[in-house]
């Protein structure tokens, strides 16, 4: 709303300030990603939601403490206006928190039918022609496929028997996806990822896309284990540990959720560093992540990185990172290009996972029988290729031969 409103710019948003290299370097061609491709305008966006606090978005803003309220004051009248409703929401999945805004129902599918009820009487209400969900909700405890996600037969069951095994995530996940909306997951825990709902997208033709918003520790993370990667030095020990005192660091203070959070996080440099391909170099690494609650500190997260390296002749070095970040002025921007790029997704016809989506993620969903891709310079190049294939134009492979035979 800020940036309609011209109060400030789009920084770190892809979808608004990105560029895409069209052709060869001779061309000259780098049109702005919204002029290349047919993005949904700020302008079309409407804001709505579910919460398990009955605050506005005013109210909520100003709770939170990460805006000034200088310039929230200037967008009051727009935040004051959306009011959530009531969430889907059981503490045996997030135990640090509980509210009064909450759905009652006589099982777990009667309460997926008060979502999309909710989600109908939105987009009629608002003349909208196309919805997108992400959800931002809180980690869930951590989980692993059971029985009910075998298949949407067994789903369906679950739902009318309200297993266990269906946290709310999913419920809102089954909810989007029936209605063939395009579904994000923006926490680290199980929601869309399961063969059940991968079933009913394909039926639905909703594009899907997660897992965990690849935003401060792990975005560094993957921006400096590619490099140490392809220079080939060795790592023994990667220690990371961050502070942080929102919402967020709240729930992640109870173990359930944090093993959500630390497999998300821990799984990055597996990837990357291939110990596999390269066990002389990666394959005793002693990988560490932390995180601890500390109020004081509010929305400003900081991660501190610790790299214990090898070089030549097995010569020791270390590198060291400290970042003082803020969580959700990160994450906002990530937000918006991702319910934008799913948009463009389910206009072009492309329902399922979007790979393509990746460089947005910590965990992101991948096809069975693959192995996900988390080196962020690959994720760019397979993002604005997928662009340049929806628009034929060629695609970029940086061989560079053209310019030399």
């Amino acid at each position: 709303m800020a940036i309609r409103k011209g109060l400030s710019k789009p920084i770190g948003s892809l979808t608004q300030m990105g560029t895409v290299r069209l052709g060869k370097r001779t061309e000259n061609r780098a049109p702005t990603i919204q002029e290349f491709v047919p993005l949904a305008s700020l302008n079309d966006i409407v804001f709505g939601g579910w919460d398990i606090f009955d605050d506005n978005c005013y109210e909520a803003a100003r709770t939170a403490g990460v805006l000034e309220p200088a310039l929230l004051d200037q967008i009051k009248d727009e935040l004051a206006a959306i009011k959530p409703w009531p969430a889907v929401f059981d503490r045996q999945y997030v135990k640090r928190l509980d509210g009064p805004n909450v759905k009652k129902g006589k099982n777990k599918k009667d309460l997926a039918n008060q979502v999309i009820d909710d989600i109908r009487k939105f987009k009629a209400q608002h003349n909208l022609n196309r919805l997108v969900m992400v959800w931002c909700g809180s980690t869930e405890v951590f989980m692993t496929e059971a029985p009910c996600h075998e298949s949407m037969a067994a789903f369906e069951k679950g739902l009318e028997a309200s297993d266990p095994a269906i946290p709310s995530s999913m419920i809102y996940a089954y909810a989007a996806i029936s209605e063939g909306i395009p579904y994000a997951n923006a926490a680290p825990n199980l929601s869309a990822d399961i063969p059940a709902l991968l079933e009913l997208a394909a039926k639905t033709g909703s594009p899907l896309t997660g897992k965990d918003l690849k935003t401060g520790q792990t975005l560094i993370k993957t921006i400096i284990a590619p490099g140490l990667k392809a220079r080939l030095i060795g790592i023994e020990g990667w220690y990371s540990t961050n502070i942080l005192g929102n919402r967020d660091g709240e729930v992640l203070d109870d173990p359930e959720s944090f093993k959500t959070k630390e497999e998300s996080k821990k799984s990055v440099l597996d990837y990357i560093l291939q110990p596999n391909l390269y066990p002389e170099l990666y394959g005793d690494l002693h990988h560490v992540v932390r995180i601890n609650y500390y109020p004081p500190r509010g929305d400003n997260k900081e991660g501190w990185d610790n790299i214990d390296l090898v070089g030549w002749l097995g010569y020791k070095m270390q590198l060291k990172v400290n970042f003082l970040c803020r969580d959700s002025i990160l994450a906002a921007p990530i937000v918006l290009d991702v319910a934008l790029f799913l948009d463009l997704a389910k206009r072009a016809g492309m329902s399922g996972i979007q790979e393509w989506l990746s460089f947005y993620f910590k965990s992101p969903m991948y096809a069975k029988g693959l192995y996900p891709e988390h080196d962020l310079f690959i994720q760019l190049m397979k993002l604005k290729n997928t662009l340049r294939y929806m628009r034929g134009e060629d695609m970029i492979t940086h061989l560079g031969r053209e310019y030399y035979d």
